[in-house]
């Protein structure tokens, strides 16, 4: 009987830890969208030229070394909202190009379809509580392969003036599908306490969301008529 009471215990203190860490991330998450937010506003607003991708490749990747260094101190939480900053500020510039093509429409669409699509798959893995872990592996290496698809063809592109008719299509349709397969692994290894730290869940959440958003946002261009 103590046997058993020690195991509900244990189970009903994993349970409050998890539901302790999906409040603080969903809190974090919903603070750094508002970060960025402001900081691609005023990028707007201030007409501000397009930031160095170059730049932009170094921050996200270098980035997450330097969140799980501080992850377990308010140092953390600092980091976490300059990261977001600069990524609002980053897609400023971008997203002032596709109202320019294409007008303010194209950005609520986008806002609308990725808000939807997360809600929807995360929202389903915390109502039904099936676990999604086991695409770790396949998600990490067609992450892999469409990173560095996207890599080679930018940088042929950037020095060399390549351009494969729909492939950046391709690329962003293919980065919707991962995300969406990523939202429903990151949700899953929340909810069977996995991840314990909730400003690297955050992390892996807001990134989902950001690369979802500026990918539909693309394909929205595309689909269009202007690739």
């Amino acid at each position: 009987m103590e046997r058993n009471v020690n195991t509900i215990d244990r189970s009903m203190s994993s349970g409050v830890e998890i539901n302790k860490v999906l409040k603080n991330t969903y809190l974090l998450v919903a603070a750094s969208l508002i970060v960025s937010a402001i900081s691609a506003g005023v990028a707007m607003a201030m007409n501000i030229a397009p930031i160095s991708p170059w730049l932009y490749l170094a921050i996200i990747i270098g980035m997450p070394f330097i969140m799980a260094k501080t992850s377990n101190s308010g140092l953390g939480i600092l980091m976490m909202f300059l990261f977001t900053g600069f990524l609002g500020f980053y897609a400023g510039p971008i997203i002032n190009l596709y109202v320019a093509n294409f007008g303010s429409e194209i950005v609520i669409q986008a806002l609308g379809l990725t808000g939807l699509i997360f809600f929807a798959l995360s929202g389903y893995v915390l109502k039904t509580g099936k676990d999604f872990t086991f695409m770790r592996g396949f998600l990490f290496a067609g992450l892999m392969v469409v990173f560095g698809v996207a890599l080679i063809y930018f940088i042929g592109n950037y020095f060399a003036g390549w351009h494969v008719s729909g492939l950046s299509t391709a690329i962003s349709a293919a980065m919707v599908l991962l995300i969406s397969g990523y939202i429903l692994y990151d949700t899953s290894s929340i909810m069977r306490g996995e991840q314990t730290n909730y400003i690297m869940a955050a992390m892996s959440v807001f990134i989902n969301i950001y690369v979802l958003f500026m990918n539909i946002l693309h394909l929205l261009a595309a689909f269009s008529g202007d690739d």
